[in-house]
Formats: structure tokens, C-alpha cells, sequence
């Protein structure tokens, strides 16, 4: 489904992926861990098509397509979301004003029917139910006055109604408690199918107790320098990244002994 190939991506001139590689396949789920300034996020926001970020060579398939080629609202409509660490907050636009909107967007993009309001909102109110939202929280501006834990059901029931192909969540369990933390991974694993891919963007292995990947890499510096199974992200929880920065480390080149040493 996803295919990366050698990308590299800079931003106001500064390099930040320096030679990604990565296949994601349809009815997986993998996870992009590694420390702060390591490129997490830049994949996810490049991957999106975030203007800010230039891709200086590489390539990107989606569904067969070519990604980069793409403007960031059609790759919207050819299925793939992103779910911001920090979601914006739009006073003066309604929550299901916005998702009726992008639900429609999606629609005509298959050539199908937009849907009236009436039957949108028997929609969204069982959409609601499947995601444990507050169904009132849909009648107010998007986002606005929302707690994290709120935002971040907000972006499930985003997906929930939208039925993405790629869901790329960057930092999903960033500021939730336990139990938020728990309702929106189910949310996530309810949503998982056999059509659709996940890419988990995390510092942490908690999520992945409730998510599990079939698949872990380590991004290192804009580099994938480690991949494994889930016992790789328990690893990082409980050694941290250090080891693994020492090991991707090149080797210093060898020096010729001078004559008369031996």
C-alpha cells in the first residue's frame, strides 16, 4: 500500500530525512519510534504533503499512485489521514459542519452522491456511539475548548467517519491518562481492516501494549537504522535509545600501520 524509497525531505534549507526506506502493506500495522529531532514527525507532515517541507530526492507509491505528485487535498481524498499531535482548534466552524464537508469531499472524488444534512447527522450519531465521544461535542467549533483527551477522540471519530486507506497517527497518546489512552486504541484497532494500513508515529511503547504493530523501526537522525517485530519497541522501553545510536554509528576507518610497527 505504502512505498518509500531513498527520501529525503529538508526544511527552511535544513536536512531532516536523509534516505528513508519503508513498505507498509495492506492490513498492517507499523510503528515509527525513535528520539526527539530524530524526523518522526517530518515523515508524518511530508507523507501528508505539509508545504513547509521540500523533498529533495525519493519516492513515495500509494495505492499504486504517486504521492508526491499529489496536492495535500487529494491525497486526502485518495485515502490517506493524518492525525496531528496537537490538533488545531477552529472557532466558528462546527465539528460536524467540517466532517460533512470532507465526507463529501470524499464522495465526489469516487463520483458518488453528496449526503444531505439529515442523513449525515443519522450518520455522525452512530459514528458517535462507535467512538464513546461526547455526541455534543459535535455541535461545537472544532476542537475549541476540547480537553486532550477530546481532541484526540475527535481525530478517531475523524477517521471513523472518513474510512481512510493509510491512517498515519503522530503521536496519538501524546497527554492522555490511562484510560483515554486505552478507549482510543481500541478505537484505532476497531477501525483496522484488511484494506487498510496503520503507522504509528510514538517515543513510547505504551501504546503499542494496546496497538500491537506487526512491524517496529527506529529512526535515528532521518535514518531507519533498526526494524523488528513488537519485542523491538519493549527493548527501547526499557534501554532507552542510546544503544541503538552507538550501534548505527559507522565504524572508524581502519589506519595502515606506519613502518616499524608491527
Amino acid at each position: 500500500m505504502l512505498e518509500i524509497h531513498d527520501l529525503h525531505a529538508s526544511v527552511n534549507g535544513a536536512d531532516i530525512l536523509k534516505g528513508i526506506d519503508l513498505r507498509v502493506g495492506a492490513g498492517e500495522t507499523h510503528a515509527i519510534m525513535g528520539p526527539n529531532g530524530s524526523g518522526k514527525s517530518t515523515l508524518a507532515l511530508v507523507l501528508a504533503g505539509h508545504p513547509a517541507y521540500t523533498v529533495t530526492r525519493g519516492s513515495v507509491t500509494f495505492d499504486g499512485r504517486d504521492l508526491l505528485g499529489l496536492a495535500p487535498e487529494e491525497r486526502a481524498r485518495a485515502g490517506l489521514f493524518l492525525s496531528f499531535q496537537h490538533p488545531i482548534e477552529i472557532p466558528g466552524l462546527r465539528l460536524d459542519h467540517f466532517l460533512r464537508a470532507g465526507y463529501n469531499e470524499v464522495r465526489k472524488s469516487r463520483d458518488e452522491d453528496e449526503i444531505d444534512v439529515l442523513k449525515f447527522d443519522r450518520l455522525i450519531r452512530a459514528k458517535v456511539k462507535e467512538t464513546g465521544m461526547d455526541a455534543a461535542l459535535t455541535k461545537r467549533s472544532v476542537n475549541d475548548g476540547f480537553s486532550g483527551g477530546e481532541k484526540k477522540r475527535n481525530e478517531l471519530l475523524q477517521m471513523t467517519v472518513l474510512e481512510p486507506k493509510l491512517r498515519i497517527l503522530d503521536e496519538v497518546d501524546s497527554g492522555l491518562d490511562v484510560d483515554s489512552l486505552r478507549s482510543v486504541a481500541d478505537g484505532i484497532n476497531r477501525l483496522a481492516t484488511p484494506e487498510s494500513a496503520t503507522l504509528i508515529v510514538t517515543h513510547y511503547q505504551r501504546i503499542l501494549s494496546y496497538v500491537v504493530p506487526d512491524a517496529v523501526h527506529i529512526l535515528i537522525d532521518g535514518r531507519i537504522v533498526r526494524s523488528g517485530d513488537k519485542h523491538l519497541a519493549a527493548e527501547i522501553e526499557s534501554r532507552g535509545y542510546d544503544w541503538v545510536t552507538e550501534a548505527a554509528q559507522p565504524a572508524p576507518p581502519s589506519v595502515a600501520p606506519t613502518a616499524g610497527q608491527s
